[in-house]
């Protein structure tokens, strides 16, 4: 994962941070036709408040205690076929870690531009701080910045492209990213366990492989709150992703079920789990990666902090032999490099990229 993420490049644009400020604060200056996205009330959107369409909630003290286990997995394997999605409570990782964390990607939020840029993207890369998925002058933009760094194994790591202010960000993305990684491990064999396959199945598929780290950084849009997106529409590429919300009552993720939007309220120190395309495959369509995206707040902003759990980049992904008796195959094999190379050499685009590989029954 890591050297195709860094071979596929994102065409430069301009900061959104200091764009949303001109725009918000009184001027003349209007949100460029670039970021207008879709018209108001295009598509349903079912509130978050309805808690009969919430995403399902797993809990993994439930999930480890034997008494509970068999029930929770089932809940579990429901959620991630069904939904694609779940939220993740007393996953074990300290409140102390996910502060550190929370802080200091606020601090780095805050940051002078001049200074962010220091970490910036460079020409044909899509790690650092910047943007990703342009690959045209004149494709509809996203209303964000991101920063995005691999994160694990530390031999993977670039550190021209990790902050340096605050001096504690480093540390917290290093102490938060291998607590977190040892959570994504433990859903992972679950996950197996789950639809009765051996449990080290999948996590030795994605232990000591490639861990990426986005921050989200999603200003608000007085003007046209509703007309711009965070983030366009997508699935994600890896097997696993672990989302966590930084701004605590600010929500903006919403979730693709039966052709409606499901917005997803965040509970307070959860972790927000779904599932990728990678494990989607490997699992046969066991486990379903779906569609999600992220809308803006006109007035308040958003940040969050998403890691990617990638199997290694030379491994030929297709349904694995566990997840298949006797199914039919569902999926064609893939070099999971040169998926990962198209996925961010295209504009982020629902599911079409997966929906490629599906083999006609």
């Amino acid at each position: 994962m890591a050297e195709a993420a860094r071979e596929a490049g994102s065409l430069p644009v301009a900061n959104v941070q200091a764009l949303a400020d001109t725009c918000n604060n009184g001027a003349d200056e209007q949100v460029p036709e670039r970021y207008l996205a879709k018209e108001p009330g295009a598509e349903e959107v079912v509130a978050a408040g309805d808690s009969t369409c919430a995403i399902p909630v797993i809990d993994l003290d439930r999930l480890v205690d034997p008494r509970s286990s068999s029930s929770e997995c089932a809940k579990l394997v429901s959620a991630c076929h069904d939904w694609g999605f779940f939220q993740l409570i007393n996953h074990g990782v300290p409140e102390q870690v996910i502060g550190n964390l929370k802080s200091d990607v606020i601090e780095f939020s805050k940051q002078p531009l001049e200074d962010k840029e220091e970490c910036a993207q460079q020409p044909g890369g899509v790690e650092g701080y910047g943007q990703a998925f342009v690959v045209s002058e004149d494709q509809k933009l996203d209303w964000a910045d991101m920063l995005y760094i691999l994160v694990q194994p530390t031999e993977s790591r670039d550190l021209r492209f990790w902050p340096t202010r605050p001096p504690s960000f480093r540390n917290s993305v290093d102490v938060y990213s291998s607590e977190a990684r040892e959570v994504g491990y433990r859903l992972l064999e679950f996950m197996a366990k789950g639809v009765g396959a051996e449990p080290a199945s999948l996590r030795g598929v994605f232990q000591g492989q490639a861990l990426g780290m986005r921050v989200n950084y999603y200003p608000p849009c007085r003007q046209a709150a509703d007309r711009v997106l965070g983030l366009s529409p997508h699935s994600d590429a890896d097997g696993l992703t672990l989302l966590l919300q930084i701004n605590d009552n600010v929500h903006g993720l919403q979730v693709k079920k039966d052709g409606k939007w499901f917005a997803v309220e965040a509970m307070d120190g959860a972790f927000i789990v779904n599932v990728g395309d990678a494990l989607e495959i490997m699992s046969n369509g066991k486990f379903t990666s779906v569609e999600h995206r992220a809308v803006i707040h006109p007035t308040k902003e958003r940040t969050s902090v998403a890691l990617f759990f990638f199997p290694s980049s030379d491994m030929v992904v297709g349904p694995l032999p566990e997840f298949m008796k006797g199914d039919q195959v569902q999926y064609r094999s893939t070099s999971f490099h040169d998926f990962v190379k198209q996925y961010f050499a295209e504009k982020l685009d629902g599911r079409k990229h997966l929906d490629r590989l599906r083999l006609e029954q």
